[in-house]
């Protein structure tokens, strides 16, 4: 294999968003997160080398972080994604922090997870690289719990994938630890970042995720109680938390797009009504249709005005129409223009669709005009 394994899920049309791992894991760390993510982008999760299902000699000894951020570009390239947002766990994380800074252009919104700007020093690093060489993971493999979770928690299927993993791929993966130092390089990120912190981890403590929080301008911190070095796998609902706010920038930019052109009063009653059921489609509305369609500036909102209220009457939706014939009116239209729009649609839609969407547009003006009286 030439890239790295994979796993995709979401839409094709929605933002993509890269999920990386951490040391000895396999992209089932996301598995209960994932998927809750997948409704607003197009997820794509990774395997590091020698990993899940990832080829062992996609690295070798001597590997450095820029070369799995190296893969993980070649990988996106396969796939037809130029720019991405990104989360990382622990190394995974250390790839979001290399990438941010030496490929700026190809992240546009970054989360680090239980990780560092540096990994305590090589020794450690080359020490475990050393054993892991000489003797397998198989007894790394037994304290793997005390090393990723609080007391009493454990993910087998991650246990597993720890044992399972290639050796030497491992081993590589320590080396580009050992290296790992991006300090001197934190105030060169740019783009929207986000540092999660376990406030029980013992491999990256929350003095480390503040010490990038500290560093990169505007950057967010937030500590998850409770949560050991792989919080995605235990506080699952804590980090999707964090990441759907952060990585939620069409859908905040929607509802401020959506209540400019539908009016605050109709907004706030929509957002009352909505319950469990009806959420993800709230927030669906608010991230494509407002947050990406409206928000697209080759067509003004006037523009938008018209080929909408079109597409009402087309489609009988008058109760639709009449909240369009307002958010017209907000756009800029005039009653003059709103009646040559729905008389052009007796042309293209019928004269009996026409006829209905005057009486709905003529009753919303009057209605505006009693109020302005």
């Amino acid at each position: 294999m030439l890239t790295l394994h994979h796993l995709a899920e979401g839409p094709a049309c929605a933002p993509p968003l890269l999920l990386g791992p951490s040391l000895g894991t396999s992209c089932a760390l996301w598995d209960q997160v994932a998927p809750e993510l997948s409704i607003t982008h197009r997820v794509i999760r990774w395997d590091l080398p020698g990993h899940g299902g990832s080829a062992a000699g996609l690295i070798g000894p001597g590997a450095t972080v820029g070369d799995l951020a190296r893969l993980v570009l070649e990988l996106a390239d396969a796939l037809g994604v130029e720019r991405f947002a990104y989360a990382g766990v622990s190394l995974g994380g250390a790839v979001g922090l290399h990438l941010a800074v030496h490929h700026p252009q190809r992240v546009s919104s970054l989360a680090v997870i239980c990780s560092s700007a540096h990994f305590n020093g090589a020794r450690p690093w080359q020490e475990r690289a050393a054993l892991v060489r000489r003797e397998g993971l198989a007894s790394l493999a037994e304290s793997a719990d005390a090393r990723w979770f609080t007391p009493g928690f454990t993910v087998p299927r991650l246990v597993q994938d720890h044992r399972d993993a290639d050796p030497e791929a491992y081993a590589a993966c320590c080396d580009a630890l050992a290296a790992f130092d991006l300090r001197d390089r934190l105030a060169d990120i740019a783009v929207p970042t986000l540092l999660v912190a376990g406030r029980d981890d013992p491999a990256t403590p929350p003095a480390h995720l503040r010490e990038i929080a500290d560093a990169v301008p505007g950057a967010a911190l937030v500590e998850i109680p409770g949560a050991s070095h792989l919080a995605p796998a235990q506080c699952p609902e804590a980090v999707l938390t964090a990441l759907r706010s952060h990585f939620g920038g069409h859908a905040a930019r929607g509802m401020e797009v959506r209540r400019q052109v539908l009016g605050e009063a109709h907004v706030d009653r929509a957002q009352a009504r909505q319950t469990p059921f009806t959420a993800r489609f709230q927030h669906f509305i608010s991230r494509y249709a407002w947050g990406e369609i409206w928000t697209d500036p080759t067509l003004t909102r006037r523009e938008r005005s018209m080929i909408t209220l079109t597409a009402l009457v087309a489609h009988g939706h008058y109760d639709e129409l009449a909240l369009h014939v307002r958010a017209a009116r907000r756009n800029g239209l005039t009653p003059e223009e709103i009646g040559a729009v729905l008389l052009q649609t007796a042309v293209y839609c019928g004269v009996p669709a026409a006829n209905s969407a005057f009486a709905t547009a003529q009753r919303v003006l009057a209605e505006e005009d009693g109020a302005a009286g």
